[in-house]
């Protein structure tokens, strides 16, 4: 069914805020064609699509403070933007809102060795941190799947991860100080060149808050010297579960590699067809990596394949130069892709104890048997951050609602387990009404009150995060 034209007032409110953002932007950095705003009506969750009012994308911190000033008077929710990666929906629009993509904010602003750290403009993408500061064996730690085309905007709203978060964590350790401009269009600084800066930390409020609070323009981020070598391993088994044992032997030996990642096999067989890595046709197969000196990688190693060993399994290959630890990772980098080509996928972000990962591992194995849905396991094994690939048709009618279905019972068993609803990849609008699963009503009451605090009107990434009843019952109180 086509949808009625906008009426006169609608169509009457928008020409005046086109009019009023074109006067702090140049006219290109601001798109108020109906067909040209389609690029941005969704994100890396495709299911869900709107078309927003419009879209802006300015190039500073001052000209995002005056389009937020703008949209502040004139009530018109705000979705901050970066790559449009996010597999939450975190950057879905509403119709009456206005996108605002920092893609122009790319910038390096300052390097500085002595002290282990960049400031850059957060538009910048993930892999071209460290691509600033390689030349001297310097790099950026958090590494996404989506490292090469994410920003760094959406890292810090989504606190992201990625295979080596085991060892330097995700982008709130990684994070010193951010330039936040508030929905009323005030600048504000918030930590610094140096760690644990006094007072609250506010730091660590903004960062995994997903846009509810700021909109994060600028980030002074931690940079570490390259490790003189790295080395994985890659370990095949016949049984998930006893790879999912390995995997916590490998954790309370007290071992801390860079890396653990899983894969099963819908997955390895995906990969092997897509990429060709040359791995075994196995049930599950993991790849440990570790890191340091020849001394120190050779030492790991001969511990780590003699607790593999213990457990039987049906592969055990030792990586012995950079081309064969290539060869290795080939697959594992090449996965989402590889999944792509045999049907469309949900691709969920659930966080559990490494120690339950067998009996959870075992659970989505006999729900899918039970949904009439295969899945596809790869994840971060290491620290428990769950991404299993729910295949679906979105042409079958019904397949999507299914789909979701599945979804919800996988994360809330994450919860069960004592795990939580999300690692990496936020809350957005896919997890927001299972909030209630993992927190109390006084809980989500205590995290809307501190939106309260930032955002008054609710304008900020509206729809997101808390149970949608919740965040409209409270942005129509603040009417």
């Amino acid at each position: 069914m086509d949808m009625p034209p906008p009426s006169p007032t609608v169509l009457a409110k928008k020409a005046r805020i086109l009019d009023r953002l074109r006067t702090v932007l140049p006219a290109d950095a601001v798109i108020g064609d109906e067909a040209e705003t389609r690029a941005y009506e969704c994100d890396a969750l495709t299911a869900y699509r709107c078309p927003p009012l419009a879209a802006v994308l300015p190039a500073s911190t001052n000209e995002v403070a005056a389009v937020l000033k703008i949209c502040h008077e004139e009530n018109v929710p705000v979705v901050p933007r970066g790559a449009g990666t996010s597999l939450a929906g975190g950057a879905l629009p509403t119709a009456d809102s206005v996108i605002l993509g920092v893609a122009r904010m790319n910038a390096v602003l300052e390097t500085d060795y002595e002290n282990r750290f960049v400031r850059v403009q957060t538009g910048r993408t993930n892999l071209s941190v460290t691509g600033a500061v390689e030349e001297m064996d310097f790099f950026y730690a958090p590494d996404p799947s989506s490292q090469l085309a994410c920003a760094i905007a959406g890292n810090i709203a989504m606190n992201s991860g990625g295979a080596h978060c085991l060892k330097y964590g995700v982008t709130t350790n990684n994070l010193l100080g951010v330039t936040l401009v508030t929905m009323e269009g005030e600048v504000v600084e918030i930590g610094g060149a140096h760690l644990d800066a006094g007072g609250l930390d506010l730091l660590g409020l903004i960062c995994g808050s997903e846009g509810q609070l700021g909109v994060v323009t600028e980030a002074t981020l931690r940079i570490l010297r390259k490790p003189e070598g790295a080395r994985p391993v890659l370990i095949g088994y016949d049984d998930i579960v006893v790879a999912g044992e390995c995997v916590s032997d490998i954790i309370k030996s007290g071992i801390l590699p860079v890396a653990i990642e899983f894969m099963d096999r819908p997955c390895i067989r995906a990969t092997e067809a897509f990429a060709g890595a040359g791995y075994p046709d196995c049930e599950a197969l993991l790849i440990v990596e570790v890191e340091g000196s020849e001394e120190e990688i050779a030492a790991q190693l001969e511990r780590i394949v003699a607790i593999a060993k213990t457990h039987n399994p049906v592969e055990l290959r030792e990586s012995g130069s950079p081309e064969e630890s290539a060869k290795i990772w080939l697959g594992r980098k090449s996965a989402f892709g590889a999944m792509g080509q045999i049907n469309d996928y949900m691709c969920l972000d659930g966080t559990i104890p490494v120690s339950q990962l067998p009996l959870v591992l075992r659970r989505i194995g006999e729900m899918s048997k039970e949904f009439g849905l295969d899945v596809g396991n790869v994840f971060h094994a290491g620290d428990g951050n769950m991404h299993p690939l729910i295949l679906f048709d979105a042409n079958k009618p019904g397949d999507l609602e299914k789909c979701e279905a599945f979804g919800a019972e996988i994360l809330k068993l994450c919860v069960e387990v004592g795990g939580c609803l999300t690692g990496e990849h936020g809350v957005g609008i896919e997890k927001r009404d299972l909030m209630v699963t993992q927190y109390e009503a006084d809980d989500l009451d205590i995290q809307m009150a501190v939106k309260d605090v930032f955002d008054p009107k609710w304008l900020l990434n509206p729809a997101k995060v808390f149970p949608l009843q919740s965040s409209e019952t409270r942005r129509i109180a603040a009417e």
